[in-house]
């Protein structure tokens, strides 16, 4: 099974870019099914419905959706074989810049939009530094020299993946990142695999659910401002 890992920015259009993708998979007779990771509520389930393929979702509540994600890999993955999956398109909320969810072995997809400012491909992080395929949407609403001088600012990041222009309306552009899906190796099993970035560090007591301010009531993992640091 090739087991596809999508991620990125809030409302960059992943579902609308795999939704259009997947519709290209479908017309070769491959088996195709979609997981959703968010946090409170997702309709995204409904938009892969909608394909008749097999959707499953699954809310982090107050967890980290990134620690949420790797805690469930393995059922994820038992979950789609049970469908008798060809592929498997595992779509994670996009929320912190420094969200990791990419594992070796398995595609990474990095979905941005030309619209997150100039200078935001620097802070977004591993989510976009070691992605495969990095995908630009919304590139129909700014100029030819814009897409141009952000594109030109995601490379500086991660120059080593193809970038791809889709239309998350239209689904123009989809059709080569079906073909990048399908020339993909296939993963024989999810367990065992290494992340490829360590994922956020967690574990304070505001994890563990304190909610009163003030140092005397944190612990645990705790980093605090460094004010010698001037610009």
């Amino acid at each position: 099974m090739r087991f596809i890992v999508v991620a990125g920015t809030p409302s960059s259009g992943k579902t609308s870019v795999m939704y259009y993708t997947i519709s290209h998979i479908l017309k070769n007779n491959v088996k195709v099914a979609a997981c959703k990771i968010d946090c409170l509520e997702t309709s995204d389930d409904e938009r892969y419905g909608k394909l008749g393929i097999p959707v499953a979702v699954g809310l982090s509540d107050y967890l980290c959706p990134d620690h949420f994600y790797v805690a469930n890999l393995e059922e994820i993955e038992t979950w789609a074989k049970n469908q008798n999956a060809d592929i498997l398109v595992l779509e994670t909320a996009g929320l912190c810049h420094r969200c990791a969810p990419y594992v070796n072995d398995c595609l990474s997809i990095c979905v941005i939009d030309n619209l997150i400012g100039i200078d935001t491909p620097k802070k977004v992080g591993p989510m976009l530094s070691t992605a495969d395929i990095i995908v630009i949407t919304k590139g129909e609403i700014v100029s030819h020299a814009e897409r141009e001088v952000f594109r030109h600012k995601v490379e500086m990041i991660n120059s080593k993946a193809r970038i791809l222009e889709i239309n998350g309306l239209t689904g123009q552009g989809s059709l080569k990142l079906k073909n990048e899906i399908m020339k993909y190796k296939e993963l024989d099993t999810i367990s065992g695999k290494e992340l490829k970035y360590s994922m956020p560090a967690s574990i304070c007591s505001y994890c563990a659910g304190e909610t009163i301010v003030g140092s005397q009531y944190q612990m645990g993992n705790v980093k605090k401002v460094d004010f010698g640091r001037q610009k």
